[in-house]
C-alpha cells in the first residue's frame, strides 16, 4: 500500500497530487475515490429510475414498494459479510470481486426485458423478477464492498486525518450522485420509448462498472493490505457485537434510529413535491440576447433539487471534515444526525413559513439546499465507526 513521502518530496508535486494531499494524502484513497465514482455514477444513473422500469415490464405498485424493501434489506445484510471477505482476503481482491458482481447486476437489469415471460416447473416467471435478481448482484459494490472502502481508507490514511480520507471518497461519489441522474435524462431522451431508453443507461452502466473495476484493480497497491482471520459465521456475528468498541455503541444505537427514521419518510419526498404541492419551476432566461422559456414539471423540478442537494453536500463535505479536526468527529455527526430530523419538518413546515416572503419553488430550493447539509458529517461519521477499530478488522466492525 501507498507510503507517505517525504515532506520535501511532497513540495515538489503537482496540482494532482495537490488535490490528492488535501483531500486524503495517500495514492490508494484516491485510487479507491476514482472507483467508488464510477460505480456511484452507474447507481445514480439508474437507480432513481428503476421503479417506472419495474412498471415498464408489467410490475404492480405492490411491487415497486416491495423493490425498495428488499434493497433496504440487502444494504441492511450485505455489509457485514462484504466486510468480513475484505479482511479475509485483501481489499484489493475484495474489490474486485464485488466490482464483477455489481456489473453483472447491470447487466441482468439491461436484459431482463429482452428475457420475456418465461415458464418454470409450472410457475410464470415474470420479466421484472430478473430486476429482484440483478438488484442482489448489483448491490455488490455498494453492499459488499462498504467494509472494504472503509477498511482501505483506514490502512491508507493516518488517525488523524482519517475524516479528511472519508471526505475524498465520500466527494467522488457524491460528485455522481450530482451528475448520474442527469446523464441518464439525456440517454432516456434517445428514445421515445421508456424501456429502451433506459437499456441505454444500463449499457452506460456496464461501461461504467468495468471501467471502475479494472481501474482499482490495477491502480491499487495491495502491498501492505492487512488480512484478518477466516470468518467463523454467525458465531463470529455475535462476538464481533459482543466485543464491538465501546465508543461505537451510542453511535450503534443513533445510527439505527436515524436511519429507520429516514426511511419512514425518505420514499415520500417525491411525493410531496409532485403531488402534495404539486410546485414546478417556470422561467425565462436571457442568454446572449436570446430568452429561454424554463417551464419544469414538478418531476423534473424534483430531480434538480436532488442536483441542489448533492451541490450543498459537496461544497459543505471538505469543511466539514477539516473543521472535525478542530472540534471533534462527534459534534460534525451530531450535526448531520440534526439535519436528518429537522428536515422533514422544514419540508412541511418550510413553506408556510417562507411563502410571504418568497415563491414557493426558491422556499424548496432553500428546503433541498438546507437538507444536503446532512451529508456534510458522513466523512466524520464514517471515520468514527472505523477509528475504534482493531487493524484486520475495519471491514467487519463497519458491517457490523
Amino acid at each position: 500500500m501507498s507510503r507517505q513521502r517525504p515532506a520535501d518530496e511532497t513540495d515538489e508535486s503537482g496540482p494532482l497530487d495537490a488535490f490528492r494531499r488535501f483531500f486524503a494524502l495517500e495514492r490508494d484513497v484516491l485510487v479507491l475515490s476514482l472507483a467508488m465514482f464510477a460505480f456511484s455514477l452507474g447507481f445514480q444513473m439508474t437507480n432513481r429510475f428503476l421503479p417506472e422500469y419495474i412498471v415498464a415490464l408489467g410490475a404492480s405498485g405492490f411491487v415497486v414498494g416491495l423493490f425498495g424493501t428488499v434493497g433496504n434489506i440487502v444494504s441492511a445484510v450485505f455489509p457485514y459479510p462484504g466486510g468480513a471477505i475484505s479482511d479475509r482476503i485483501g481489499s484489493r481482491y475484495a474489490l474486485t470481486l464485488f466490482g464483477l458482481i455489481s456489473t453483472l447486476g447491470f447487466g441482468i437489469w439491461l436484459v431482463a426485458p429482452n428475457i420475456g415471460v418465461i415458464t418454470v416447473a409450472g410457475v410464470t416467471v415474470q420479466p421484472w423478477i430478473w430486476i429482484f435478481v440483478g438488484l442482489l448482484f448489483a448491490q455488490g459494490w455498494k453492499s459488499f464492498g462498504l467494509g472494504a472502502t472503509f477498511a482501505v481508507v483506514k490502512q491508507a490514511t493516518d488517525p488523524s486525518r482519517l475524516a479528511a480520507g472519508f471526505a475524498s471518497t465520500e466527494t467522488f461519489r457524491r460528485t455522481a450522485f450530482l451528475i448520474g441522474p442527469v446523464i441518464a435524462a439525456v440517454l432516456i431522451g434517445f428514445h421515445p420509448d421508456f424501456t429502451m431508453s433506459f437499456q441505454y443507461v444500463l449499457a452506460v452502466a456496464v461501461v461504467f462498472g468495468v471501467v471502475g473495476t479494472v481501474a482499482q484493480h490495477l491502480l491499487y497497491d495491495a502491498g501492505a493490505d492487512s488480512i484478518g482471520d477466516s470468518f467463523a459465521g454467525v458465531a463470529q456475528i455475535t462476538r464481533d457485537l459482543r466485543e464491538m468498541p465501546e465508543p461505537l455503541r451510542p453511535l450503534l444505537v443513533g445510527d439505527t434510529l436515524v436511519r429507520f427514521a429516514n426511511g419512514m419518510v425518505y420514499v415520500f419526498f417525491v411525493l410531496v413535491i409532485t403531488q402534495f404541492y404539486e410546485v414546478g419551476f417556470e422561467t425565462t432566461v436571457a442568454l446572449a440576447g436570446v430568452s429561454y422559456g424554463v417551464d419544469l414539471s414538478p418531476a423534473a423540478f424534483f430531480g434538480y433539487l436532488l442536483g441542489v442537494e448533492m451541490l450543498v453536500a459537496l461544497l459543505s463535505m471538505a469543511p466539514a471534515s477539516k473543521a472535525a479536526e478542530r472540534v471533534g468527529l462527534k459534534p460534525i455527526v451530531a450535526l448531520g444526525f440534526a439535519v436528518y430530523a429537522l428536515f422533514p419538518i422544514a419540508l412541511i413546515g418550510g413553506p408556510e413559513v417562507l411563502t410571504p416572503v418568497l415563491p414557493l419553488p426558491w422556499v424548496m430550493v432553500l428546503v433541498f439546499a438546507f437538507s444536503g447539509l446532512r451529508f456534510a458529517g458522513l466523512p466524520s461519521h464514517k471515520a468514527l465507526i472505523v477509528g475504534p477499530a482493531e487493524r484486520g478488522a475495519g471491514g467487519r466492525v463497519t458491517g457490523t
